[in-house]
Formats: C-alpha cells, structure tokens, sequence
C-alpha cells in the first residue's frame, strides 16, 4: 500500500535506518546542526518596502520585495474600493504570498521524502466585505473574514490517505498558513 510505504519510510528515516539522497534533506541536516550549536542563526527577517514615488496617484505604488534582492512589484488598487484594477492589489499578494508558501513546502517535503509529484497547483481565495474599510458600516470588521485554499496535489507514490497526510505535514510546516491561522501581534513605529 502506498500510505504505508510512506509512512514506514517516514518511520524508517526517523530511526535513521536509511539514507535519504534528498537536496532538501542534505540541506536540512545541514541546518539542523548549525541550529542546535548557534540557535541565535535561526532568525530570519523576510522584509519588503515601499518607498512613496508619484504620490500623486492615489491608485498605484512598487512595493520592493526582500533588502537583499531588491525585486520592484507593481501593486494597484482593487475596484471595489474605487482603484482601477490595473495590477495586483494587497489582497492578491496576501493570496499569493500564502500559495506560493503552501506550494513551495509541498515540494521540500515531497523532495525529502522522495515523494514523485505529478501535479501541483494551489489556488488561495480570500474574501472581505468592503463596507468596513469604507467605513460605510461600522460593524463591519476590516479585515478578510475568511480564506479558502484549493489544494491539487497528484502522485504515483500516495494514495488519497497519502496525499492527506502530504497536505496536514504542509500545513504543519508551512510559515505563512500557521501565521495566518492562528493572527499575529503587529507593531507600529510612526515617525515624521
């Protein structure tokens, strides 16, 4: 049975039984031995920047993606808020923030396992009522009142049990769905 194949191979790697020629878990083991030694390097900081050019118009910026990177990234704002609709808004990046993390960790995970994907496609939709942050009804929260994640996985190597255990190990791993999930604090420092 294929779900058992995965599990005893998970099984079997936890007891260091056998060796496993992943690039992910080369790497990690890697990791994992600076981690245990410096933990103080296990602190990252993922940033992004937006420095306000043409503020003249109220419907468009560049967010800068990543200090080291410097990636520009046009963003616009949504009709429904009386943008044009013209590039990506906040909520489309939210989106794709949260897809390409859920997607990017289904591949590590399958790669440390040998798990063979065939397809992948993960599609988030998130939904919000605009009339709060038009402040046209004051009991409407401002905020996205739910998000939906369309999981398509396929593999030869898991059956259906298989691939459901694959996406809860996803969603165990994955940085952005468990910041998400369970809300954060957020800090403001205003300078002028």
């Amino acid at each position: 049975m294929k779900t058992v194949k995965f599990a005893g191979k998970h099984i079997l790697r936890k007891m260091k039984v056998i060796q496993n020629p992943s690039v992910v878990n080369e790497r990690h083991l890697r990791l994992n031995d600076l981690y245990k030694t410096h933990p103080e390097k296990a602190w990252i900081t993922d940033t992004a920047e937006v420095l306000g050019e043409h503020l003249d118009d109220p419907f468009r910026t560049t967010v800068t993606m990543n200090t080291e990177l410097k990636v520009p990234f046009k963003i616009g704002v949504h009709r429904a808020v009386g943008g044009d609709h013209d590039y990506p808004n906040p909520g489309d990046m939210l989106c794709a923030t949260l897809a390409s993390c859920m997607e990017s960790t289904t591949r590590m995970i399958a790669n440390r396992y040998n798990i063979k994907l065939k397809k992948t496609r993960v599609k988030v939709s998130a939904f919000v009522d605009v009339r709060g942050t038009l402040r046209l009804n004051m009991e409407t929260p401002v905020e996205f009142q739910s998000m939906h994640i369309d999981f398509n996985l396929e593999s030869d190597d898991l059956d259906t049990k298989g691939l459901k255990m694959l996406v809860n190990a996803v969603k165990k791993s994955c940085i952005i769905y468990q910041t998400l999930k369970k809300g954060l604090p957020i800090n403001i420092d205003y300078r002028n």
